[in-house]
């Protein structure tokens, strides 16, 4: 053999590679579509300046000052006034869900006590879970004041014009008052984690077993699909428990994070979310045929993921279509139930909203993951 640089046995190398890339199309999608998702999602979802953010007034004074604050708050872009709470119970409840970010109380006596110029207040709650969606907003609260209300404060009143504002915006920050990110970081890798482990873990484990050719001691056995598919599920399951309680020790030991709901609820709901990370690993193998493209599948899914679920940039912040593609992923629900739980001591009822997404979910990637595997053991 000679030992020049030969062009034609070059060439033959990388036409072979091509061949070989074409006949693995998976492989070549996701050298396509990973990066196109990602120019996608930072290109035009993410958004670190959230705005139009829900907000709910409650107002006990309906003067014509208090309505021009209120249209200056939507003037602003940062808060769109989608409730008017009829009570407190009514705005608490309304926060606690994440239905809003803001709640703003407007006291009874408001213009009667700003035209006596006793500089009466304005309470501002925020859902500070995720100190990022909220920093803007507030520090518009301070500019709003001064300059809200000069419209209205005319002929005896346009004294009340000058420095300071002639009223006070209380800002009250919720679930974190001091802004620490760790109280929204940590909770939110525990979910993180789980997408990550248990997709991969399942994924390759099928994918593993069909390259050693131990599914065909399956193939042999009278064991149903549905019943392989439970076998190879609950492992995992408690897999994952030790994976979550290991985060909740050092959540609360190193971090300091508090849980105020309920350490049973926290698990019943980790429970529904490892077991459609776990119908989604097995999906994918079925799909794979071989360990590199469970791999690929896994990343496919978990950026995404981990982009638009509100882990990483504010979920709010993100354009409507991107907020709905979120949606239908189950760890935006997840992030949204176990910060709930842990920050704002959510209940049973108060959760349900975020679990039946979830299950949905995997109700969805179970029958299509049965109905594929029955085609692998043919």
């Amino acid at each position: 053999m000679s030992g020049r640089f030969s062009w034609h046995r070059f060439w033959a190398i990388v036409v072979k590679e091509f061949i070989q890339m074409r006949r693995d199309r998976l492989t070549f999608a996701m050298m396509v579509g990973i990066p196109l998702i990602q120019l996608i999602l930072f290109g035009f979802a993410i958004n670190s300046d959230p705005k139009h953010l829900p907000t709910a007034v409650l107002a006990a004074d309906n003067s014509v000052f208090a309505r021009s604050f209120v249209r200056a708050l939507e003037n602003s872009e940062y808060f769109d006034v989608v409730r008017h709470a009829a009570s407190e119970a009514e705005a608490e409840r309304l926060i606690a869900l994440g239905e809003v970010q803001f709640v703003v109380t407007i006291p009874e006596d408001f213009s009667r006590a700003l035209q006596r110029g006793e500089r009466p207040a304005i309470a501002v709650e925020a859902d500070a879970t995720d100190p990022s969606a909220t920093g803007n907003a507030i520090a518009a609260l301070g500019f709003l004041a001064q300059s809200a209300l000069n419209r209205d404060l005319q002929g005896p009143l346009q004294a009340l014009q000058s420095k300071p504002a002639p009223f006070d915006v209380l800002i009250h920050r919720r679930y974190n008052p001091e802004g620490i990110t760790q109280y929204n970081i940590v909770p939110g890798l525990m979910g993180v984690i789980l997408t990550m482990t248990m997709i991969m873990m399942t994924g390759l484990a099928m994918t593993r077993e069909r390259e050693r050719g131990t599914m065909e001691n399956l193939l042999a056995t009278p064991v149903r699909p549905f019943e392989v598919m439970a076998g190879k599920i609950v492992p995992y399951i408690l897999v994952g428990y030790i994976q979550v309680t290991l985060i909740l020790l050092a959540s609360r030991a190193i971090f300091s994070v508090p849980m105020l709901g309920s350490v049973a609820l926290l698990y019943a709901g980790v429970l529904v979310f490892i077991a459609a990370n776990l119908a989604v690993g097995i999906t994918f193998s079925t799909v794979a045929r071989n360990q590199m493209q469970a791999m690929q599948m896994t990343f496919f899914f978990f950026l995404p993921s981990m982009l638009l679920s509100g882990f990483m940039f504010p979920f709010r912040g993100m354009p409507h279509w991107a907020q709905h593609v979120g949606e239908l992923l189950p760890l935006t629900h997840f992030l949204r139930m176990v910060r709930g739980i842990m920050l704002k001591g959510n209940g049973l009822m108060d959760t349900l909203p975020q679990i039946w997404p979830i299950l949905l979910f995997m109700l969805a990637v179970v029958g299509i993951g049965l109905k594929r595997f029955r085609k692998t053991l043919d």
